[in-house]
């Protein structure tokens, strides 16, 4: 089917490790950083600081966190994503 990928394929586009960048939104409030790394570092481990980036949107109301570390396995990163998804404060993974 085109423009389709089964799961099978999908498997094996990524290579472990790798260094991954994710990208966690929600709205601005002060402890919306230490949320997003407290999730992240019970799945991956400790995140080098200098690998953590923080954007507010134009008018200061969402904050953007990216956090780039050495995933290991599809299977830490569907955990990951699960639990970042399922935090009410939480409102995009990418």
């Amino acid at each position: 089917m085109a423009g389709s990928v089964d799961k099978g394929m999908s498997d094996t586009l990524m290579q472990f490790p790798c260094d991954f960048p994710l990208k966690v939104m929600g709205r601005h409030c002060d402890d919306f950083r230490s949320l997003v790394l407290g999730i992240v570092q019970k799945h991956a481990g400790p995140v080098d600081p200098a690998c953590i980036e923080e954007r507010p949107s134009k008018d200061g109301n969402y904050l953007s966190v990216t956090c780039t570390f050495s995933a290991q396995s599809r299977a830490q990163l569907d955990g990951l994503y699960m639990e970042l998804t399922s935090c009410e404060r939480i409102m995009i993974v990418l």
